[in-house]
């Protein structure tokens, strides 16, 4: 009779506990798949399902840096006299661009609260040939600071070349710190971390995976690519660590083509202030950032970062690439190894393409996830039925992440136009002003696209049955994917 009262007891407890979690997902949840997935989890797993939510499905990542910026620690945010600065300047010297540039001017300003920098040069480094060199040249000569933030961190040779630099600049007394996402290392062994800290080297791993409500936060991941060098030199882009990324090298089983951009001027800062509140965050250490410096100037590109991640109030890569689809006017060039958009994100594809704009998107014929590529093309026919035209690359895979729009606006980074990178991954993008940057990206893409098979509407229905329902299937979880 007790064991049955006991039972009931614990029945009731779960099946209250159940409705009270099912209860707060419908409440906090922004995404109605997210809300009804929990609310489903939550109600009929009573036990295990209320577990998942408050441990994985709760957002409580809130950086202390972020706290820190509202007390001035990281503050370059952006003022109206700055603002008014850098959009004055580039009208002068671009007023057609700057004209119909002007809502995405003020949707990034207010949704980042960063500034738009002048006086930048941004330059295309393709492959690792062309930007491991580069960077292992800044590590070299590094006199103060090196920050290397990264998802990948491989130990083959090309990462153990990183490995030796960083080693080298933290025994002359460089300030070397590297951050490597404690997933992402998982896919190298030995650590990275482990060979940098034997060689002398501070590194730490990023949200590593624990007993705690933190450390149980394994889908949360950063996926930034950030270096920068004596606060002169910066890097940024989608390009990891590893031997992957040396497309010539013909011994490279999984090659991948990737391009990653040295950046010049102000914009420095942007990348600076990025790394140094995920190493705040992530190691708890007081940081002493001198903020701003004057700086040469370097180029005439305007640029501002977009920092986006759980721990952000809006999903400002999303805004900012609505906002910067509406703005175009004759050309949308994206590029993205993944391809699983919004909603929100279709409307903007589909809508630019019907009032006449030319929107192309090229994406790999086969990517590294097959689950991914599923999902993708059982969403391609919304895009292409109203006029985007849809590539697909040939091998090897390409990992390159661009943006480009009326050849002028540039949007560069980490992210991926799938939900991980819109909505659960920490992010870093740069977004660029400036017609030389535009043209040299532009006939980037259209050496792609040359040697890249058109997708048709037709050729997507065409697909056989099993085909349509494997990717249907890889659709209903496209927002974990």
């Amino acid at each position: 009779m007790l064991e049955a009262l006991a039972y009931q007891i614990a029945g009731a407890i779960s099946l209250a506990l159940g409705i009270a979690s099912a209860i707060h997902a419908i409440l906090y949840k922004r995404d109605p798949r997210s809300q009804f997935g929990w609310l489903v989890a939550c109600l009929l797993i009573p036990v295990a399902g209320v577990i998942a939510y408050w441990t994985i499905g709760v957002n409580r990542i809130r950086t202390r840096a972020k706290k820190w910026q509202d007390r001035g620690l990281f503050d370059i945010r952006a003022d109206d006299k700055s603002f008014d600065l850098a959009s004055s300047q580039l009208s002068a010297r671009h007023p057609a661009q700057a004209e119909t540039m002007e809502a995405l001017l003020s949707i990034s300003r207010r949704v980042t609260q960063r500034p738009l920098l002048r006086e930048n040069r941004v330059e295309p480094l393709y492959n690792g040939e062309q930007a491991y060199p580069a960077m292992l040249e800044a590590i070299a000569q590094a006199r103060e600071t090196v920050f290397l933030c990264t998802y990948l961190f491989d130990t083959d040779r090309a990462g153990r070349e990183f490995i030796d630099a960083l080693a080298e600049a933290a025994s002359r007394g460089v300030d070397v710190r590297v951050l490597v996402d404690a997933i992402g290392e998982q896919y190298s062994y030995p650590r990275a971390t482990r060979l940098l800290r034997k060689r002398g080297v501070r590194a730490a791993r990023f949200l590593p995976m624990a007993p705690t409500i933190r450390g149980l936060r394994f889908n949360l991941r950063n996926h930034r690519k950030v270096l920068v060098a004596d606060r002169t030199v910066g890097f940024t882009g989608g390009m990891n660590i590893g031997q992957r990324h040396m497309v010539s090298d013909p011994a490279n089983k999984h090659a991948t083509a990737d391009v990653h951009f040295r950046v010049r001027g102000p914009a420095v800062y942007a990348l600076e202030e990025v790394f140094l509140e995920d190493w705040q965050f992530t190691t708890g250490e007081d940081v002493d950032w001198p903020g701003v410096r004057e700086l040469d100037p370097a180029g005439d590109a305007f640029c501002r970062g977009i920092k986006d991640g759980p721990n952000e109030d809006f999903e400002r890569l999303t805004w900012i690439l609505v906002g910067a689809l509406s703005s175009a006017r004759s050309s949308v060039k994206v590029m993205t190894p993944y391809f699983i958009p919004t909603r929100e994100i279709v409307a903007g594809f589909t809508t630019a393409a019907l009032r006449g704009v030319d929107v192309e998107l090229v994406l790999p014929a086969r990517s590294n996830l097959p689950f991914v590529d599923w999902a993708s093309r059982s969403m391609l026919w919304e895009v292409l039925q109203y006029g985007v035209k849809v590539y697909l690359q040939p091998a090897p895979f390409c990992h390159s992440k661009l943006l480009l729009v009326d050849d002028f606006y540039v949007q560069i980074g980490s992210a991926n136009v799938d939900p991980r990178s819109l909505r659960l991954n920490f992010e870093f993008n740069l977004e660029v002003y400036d017609f030389e940057l535009g043209a040299e990206l532009r006939d980037y893409f259209c050496e792609v696209r040359g040697r890249s098979q058109p997708l048709s509407l037709a050729e997507l229905d065409a697909r056989p049955l099993p085909a349509k329902l494997r990717d249907s299937v890889a659709k209903i979880f496209s927002p974990y994917l």
